[in-house]
Parts: structure tokens; C-alpha cells; sequence
């Protein structure tokens, strides 16, 4: 059986840019959340904040037991979730993009994909499916 971890990211800010958070969750092959990230990252865009939250999701992956343990194995998948389809399709090359700050934040991402050294599915999922990363965006901006 192969073995999954999801994680569900996002970004968002109040006011378009704003004060802005990330929230990220794990979950287990079983949807069984295994740990929840939030946190303020100062001012930014919505897209920028989308971008933020999978690049810190993957340093934590990288720093996690589950990757230390798991990423010898070649039968297992990590599958990154986020309600924004415009920020999956820049990532899978679909989209172009032409803002230079979020043109940084792809090769940031990359490089972070290129350490991690194994393929990650980018997914986009409903905004209702995302609820629980949603509430961690808002929580972080409500506790500033």
C-alpha cells in the first residue's frame, strides 16, 4: 500500500496587499490531521500569501519525523491541496506569470522542490474543502 501525506495550504490578506497570514495543515493517508501551522508573514498579496504558505508547508515537510523516516521509499506520495486554481496552474506551467515578486516566489518554491528531491502533486480543491487552513489564515490575522 502506498503511503500519502496531504497538506492542505492557504494565504490570504486583508486587503489586497495587507496584513497577511498562511495556514497549513497535515494529514495522514487516512485524512487524519498530524499537524496544523499558522502564522502572520507581514504584508503581502492574496497570491503572494498562496505562494508563502506552500513554501513554508515544504520546509516543514523537510523538517518533519514522517519525511526523515519515509523519504528513502519510493512508494509513498505527498499531495499539496489549495483552493486557488490560478496558483496550481502557475506552478504546473499553464498559467503564465508576469508579476517578478511572484516569479521570485516560484524559483523559491522550486528550489525547495529540487531539496526535497521527490515529485509533490499540486492539487486544487474547493474553497469548502480547505476550511480547516482557511480558519488558520483568520486565526493568525485575528491574533495580531
Amino acid at each position: 500500500m502506498m503511503d500519502k501525506i496531504y497538506i492542505n495550504t492557504d494565504g490570504g490578506a486583508r486587503g489586497n496587499p495587507g496584513p497577511a497570514a498562511i495556514g497549513i495543515v497535515f494529514f495522514n493517508q487516512n485524512e487524519e490531521i498530524i499537524y496544523k501551522h499558522k502564522e502572520t508573514i507581514g504584508t503581502a498579496t492574496n497570491n503572494q500569501a498562496e505562494y508563502k504558505a506552500i513554501i513554508k508547508a515544504l520546509e516543514l515537510l523537510q523538517k518533519s519525523k514522517w519525511f526523515r523516516e519515509n523519504n528513502h521509499k519510493k512508494d509513498y506520495k505527498i499531495i499539496c491541496r489549495l483552493d486557488s486554481q490560478l496558483v496550481v496552474e502557475q506552478i504546473s506551467g499553464n498559467y503564465k506569470i508576469k508579476n517578478d515578486g511572484i516569479k521570485e516566489l516560484i524559483a523559491d518554491l522550486k528550489r525547495h522542490l529540487e531539496n526535497i528531491g521527490i515529485s509533490i502533486e499540486f492539487l486544487y480543491i474547493p474553497r469548502n474543502q480547505n476550511k480547516l487552513a482557511d480558519k488558520l489564515v483568520n486565526l493568525a490575522l485575528d491574533s495580531k
